[in-house]
């Protein structure tokens, strides 16, 4: 990797532009591509983030058009998991040869288990990659995992308001240690994340899965805000009995447990009146991204025989709702 790398930002939404705002204060050469009132927002004030009270505006290069921006030398993706098939055939002409890529998204990857080392090893999930159109396009061997512990919104366009949360894990799918892991935590250390590069980021990307794949389709149907879900006794006993699922399938997995399900229920307790990711979707009448963070988790307990029956129900109940309500994809 150069010294003074070219990024692209691939999702100008909260975490794109968290990511973009930070990178670029840091005096990176970062793009962002965009969109409508998005690109012409970016273009006429550049990335605004305000974080911790202080609104910094840093200038980027903002266009539609991969092909115009050209190869990158790391290519950061932050769009919805619903809008990734099509973003992964547009992006193409931002991955060069030694373009490192890296989804940060919410959910199991489409790359999780296509190692064939691994525990299901050659599993493809077609609840995330359906027609295996992604791996097409983004090459597996450049693809460094991330898992993103930030809350952040847009409150208008070209806009971040960075809520809570700092920190972005970084590491390599099939695990273990490399350099281009350590040299692109480095950089996102550098523009003041708390950027670990980790040994096994497919275990990150499985706890942080937990409060996600519970928290997110009990909003989508209840329409309510985590502390009172949890408050509830009877959804609490639910969240328990789902992360139980969760932890026990990980674990036949090879994926450790990292915390055990009442610690981690307390811990999104403790942040007070949240309003998951999915229920803001629901508001704003956008697709949900149910398919990457319950179905694939289903569709792995499936693959390994292994039975989930709660989150089996939540997850049939979710998918209506979200159909019924014009926001499921599939």
């Amino acid at each position: 990797m150069t010294d003074h790398p070219r990024i692209c930002i691939v999702g100008a939404g909260a975490i794109g532009g968290l990511v973009a705002g930070r990178l670029a204060q840091a005096g990176n050469d970062v793009s962002l591509l965009a969109r409508g009132r998005t690109l012409e927002a970016l273009r006429r004030h550049g990335q605004r983030l305000d974080s911790a009270g202080t609104l910094v505006a840093s200038p980027v290069r903002a266009g539609d058009d991969a092909q115009a921006l050209g190869p990158q030398d790391i290519v950061v993706i932050t769009v919805k998991a619903p809008a990734l098939p099509s973003v992964a055939r547009a992006i193409r002409p931002l991955i060069g040869a030694d373009t490192v890529v890296i989804p940060a998204l919410n959910g199991i990857p489409w790359w999780f288990f296509l190692d064939a080392g691994l525990p299901l090893g050659g599993t493809r999930l077609r609840s995330v990659d359906p027609d295996a159109g992604i791996e097409a396009s983004l090459p597996v061997d450049q693809v460094l995992g991330a898992v993103v512990f930030a809350s952040a919104s847009t409150p208008e366009p070209g806009l971040t308001l960075h809520a809570s949360g700092n920190r972005i894990v970084l590491g390599e799918p099939k695990g273990g240690s490399s350099e281009r892991a350590r040299a692109v935590a480095a950089l996102f250390t550098q523009a003041g994340f708390d950027a670990p590069a980790s040994e096994n980021v497919r275990a990150d990307i499985w706890t942080k899965l937990l409060g996600n794949a519970c928290f997110n389709p009990a909003s989508l149907l209840t329409g309510a805000y985590t502390d009172d879900m949890i408050d509830d006794a009877r959804l609490h006993g639910m969240f328990v009995a789902m992360m139980d699922e969760a932890l026990a399938l990980g674990s036949r997995l090879g994926l450790p447990a990292q915390v055990e399900s009442r610690a981690r229920i307390a811990f999104t307790r403790g942040l007070g009146h949240i309003k998951t990711s999915m229920l803001q979707d629901v508001e704003a009448g956008r697709p949900v991204e149910i398919d990457s963070i319950l179905g694939a988790l289903v569709e792995t307990a499936s693959a390994a025989g292994f039975p989930t029956p709660t989150l089996d129900t939540v997850y049939a109940l979710a998918r209506m709702r979200a159909r019924s309500l014009g926001l499921y994809p599939g």
